[in-house]
């Protein structure tokens, strides 16, 4: 179904119920993501080595399961092939830049690791691949790693939040962040701190990321989409929100109820 026809939130929420602060124990969240019958949450995630456990319980196979590889470009692969071992459907792959004094080269690391997978038949091609970078000021080496992402057509994972205060990246550090990604023509998800709708004492609001994406898209000046970004009442048009999942396509969450209610007290779900 198009998006366009589709509620903009449809799928934004990705379930990451295992993931600090929630921790959640592993059976008992894929057992919760099976029951929900909630179109605002999308894929469940999990790390690399949780596969074989979740292969093991009831359902598994009815699971769409984005994978966050735990080491580096060469256990790309792996994940993806053991999947489909499994029987089980791999709904996106998620690894991070490590190597801080050569990001560029990480990331070129990273991509012909997924090139070997796709042509081994490991990972299919329809199979998105987010790549974290760090949670620095976009440097020219920051730059040039988002550079070899977006030339091989694979997305970005920002990290917008953390279980500690200062792990919340600043309004301005957020928005140059999208501005790379808009730059690039390239997708993104972010990951960690989006519990609430909207901009608060404790972290972004996930809307405001969602409005902030359509209005540098627009070609909003940096100061107004920095405004955006901590306006702690927007102005919400579902029909303008909408138009920013092309590129802010979802985020993960250990908590899916937080966002539901935020959206609901809001008469937007």
């Amino acid at each position: 179904m198009p998006l366009s026809t589709e509620p903009f939130w449809s799928a934004l929420v990705d379930d990451a119920a295992i993931f600090p602060p929630g921790d959640a124990e592993l059976a008992a969240a894929v057992g919760a993501h099976l029951a929900r019958d909630q179109p605002l949450v999308g894929s469940f995630v999990l790390r690399d080595t949780d596969l074989p456990a979740v292969a093991a319980l009831p359902g598994s196979a009815d699971l769409a399961l984005s994978v966050v590889v735990t080491g580096g470009a060469g256990q790309v692969a792996g994940p993806a092939a053991y999947a489909a071992r499994a029987g089980l459907r791999l709904a996106g792959l998620e690894t991070a830049l490590r190597d801080l004094d050569d990001l560029a080269g990480n990331a070129r690391r990273v991509v012909a690791a997924v090139d070997a997978a796709r042509a081994e038949g490991a990972l299919d091609e329809d199979v998105p691949v987010f790549v974290e970078l760090p949670q620095d000021d976009p440097s020219y080496a920051w730059l040039a790693a988002a550079d070899e992402v977006a030339a091989a057509e694979l997305r970005l994972k920002l990290r917008t939040g953390g279980v500690e205060a200062h792990q919340v990246p600043d309004a301005a550090r957020l928005a140059a962040w999208a501005d790379a990604a808009l730059d690039r023509e390239t997708p993104f998800k972010c990951t960690a701190g989006l519990h609430r709708a909207v901009r608060h004492d404790a972290g972004h609001g996930f809307l405001n990321v969602l409005l902030a994406t359509v209005r540098a898209f627009d070609g909003a000046a940096r100061p107004e989409v920095i405004a955006v970004l901590e306006d702690r009442d927007p102005a919400l048009d579902p029909a303008e929100l909408a138009r920013g999942r092309r590129w802010f396509t979802s985020f993960g969450s250990c908590s899916v109820d937080e966002p539901l209610a935020d959206l609901r007290a809001r008469g937007l779900a």
